[in-house]
């Protein structure tokens, strides 16, 4: 395929244009214009015929023309005149004509009822005539009136070659717009392409507006929305790589000098299992930190997938996480509601999710977490209730925030991973203070058809 640029693409588009309009008028305007001009052809003979003719209608014999009937066609508007007819119908009176074409406009002539118009073909060219039928006491006469062909092909050359003339000036006059449009598409296109040549180099501090037609202007919007949104994702990504390190820094420190204090035979004996325990203790929470992590990036990538949506009952998540959790506090109750609540998505990934939402719940509670599922119009409802003391208004609209910890938060990366299941879910996560404390609601859609 051969490939153009933008000023090839605009010459081929007008050259294009001008040969197809050029071919459509080359093949319609001649037949048009024939069929119009074979009209005007027959009027002239009509009202030649009609001036020819005595005020009564009668046929007087026409004088003889000085002008052979061969000759006739290489005048432009000639005509010429006939009768035959009375009781012998071979009886003729006015311009001679050869036999050939006298027998074919008498055998024309029987044909006709009142007037008829006829056209033959003769020496490779045309005759056109009209036949008049009269009455008269001497029997049936017909005028015959009769023109060549040379009038209409004279007109259509003539006004053929100045169409050709007209197109030509007006393919000429095509290059000016051609070397506006060119220029006028160059100029945005090229300021586009030098801004896309910048995001290519991370450089997307300059911001892009065109203000020009509404087409140009509606591009340069979905750029800065691209340039914006590539901002976004730069600052998210810093703020990811900064804040996971500052996470895992504390810990490998730990981890380092404890280990560095073992090996340099600082610590006594006696000391060493507390602090292997701390080796350990500080080993699980980097290592829940790095899966926090790992997982959280791979949910970005899980937009571009199909998941395995499958419907479950609410129970199958919500005793299971019950039995894993209760031990970790003895103090708190969690209770289940709603267990035959069928619930439609990814089974493993919304296990994810409710085990954040409990194991926040269990930082806060002070005597009971309720786990409960609903219906909801064509929504399914999963909250997740504790008894804590309530969030502050100003804080609650950041809790979802990758990184953004509460008072008493670990890591800050929980909450974040529930959004972003509920948004693979098509659903929306909330967060709200009630009555009793704190309630963390997911809405799903019930089916695959939302």
């Amino acid at each position: 395929m051969i490939k153009l640029n933008l000023t090839q693409r605009i010459w081929f588009s007008f050259i294009a244009i001008i040969l197809m309009v050029g071919l459509l008028i080359g093949i319609i305007y001649p037949i048009s214009l024939k069929s119009t001009l074979t009209e005007e052809t027959y009027r002239i003979i009509e009202q030649e015929q009609v001036r020819a003719m005595s005020p009564r209608g009668e046929y007087p014999a026409p004088h003889t023309s000085d002008v052979e009937f061969l000759e006739r066609r290489d005048a432009e508007r000639s005509v010429g005149h006939l009768v035959i007819g009375g009781n012998q119908l071979g009886r003729r009176l006015g311009d001679p004509v050869p036999t050939e074409v006298l027998i074919e406009m008498g055998q024309r002539a029987q044909e006709v009822e009142r007037r008829g118009r006829y056209e033959l073909t003769y020496n490779d060219a045309t005759l056109f005539y009209v036949v008049f039928k009269s009455y008269t006491p001497e029997g049936e006469y017909y005028h015959i009136t009769y023109m060549w062909d040379t009038y209409r092909d004279q007109m259509v050359n003539r006004l053929w070659s100045r169409l050709f003339y007209i197109m030509v000036m007006a393919g000429l006059l095509s290059l000016i717009p051609a070397f506006w449009l060119k220029n006028y598409l160059k100029v945005p296109l090229t300021s586009l392409g030098n801004h896309f040549e910048q995001i290519a180099d991370r450089n997307w501090k300059e911001p892009f507006h065109w203000e020009s037609d509404d087409d140009f202007e509606k591009l340069s919007n979905q750029f800065e929305s691209m340039r914006q949104n590539l901002m976004k994702y730069d600052r998210a990504q810093r703020t990811f790589i900064q804040h996971a390190s500052h996470e895992l820094k504390t810990p490998i420190m730990v981890v380092k000098s404890y280990a560095q204090s073992v090996k340099d035979g600082i610590l006594p004996k006696e000391n060493i299992p507390s602090t292997m325990d701390v080796i350990l203790e500080e080993s699980e929470r980097m290592e829940k930190r790095v899966k926090d992590m790992l997982y959280y990036t791979k949910l970005d990538s899980l937009k571009e997938t199909t998941m395995e949506k499958v419907d479950f009952p609410f129970g199958s998540l919500a005793y299971q996480i019950r039995e894993r959790f209760c031990m970790q506090r003895e103090d708190v109750t969690i209770r289940v509601e709603g267990d035959k609540t069928n619930i439609y998505g990814d089974k493993e990934q919304l296990q994810v999710l409710l085990e954040n939402l409990v194991e926040n719940a269990l930082r806060y509670a002070e005597s009971e977490i309720v786990l409960r599922a609903e219906q909801r119009d064509q929504n399914t409802l999963i909250e997740v209730e504790n008894d804590g003391e309530f969030i502050p208004e100003k804080e609650m609209e950041h809790l979802f925030t990758p990184f953004r910890k509460g008072n008493k938060g670990q890591f800050g990366l929980g909450l974040a991973i529930v959004k972003s299941i509920a948004e693979l879910h098509k659903g929306e996560p909330e967060l709200r203070n009630t009555e009793r404390g704190v309630c963390f609601s997911i809405y799903l859609p019930k089916t695959n058809n939302s």
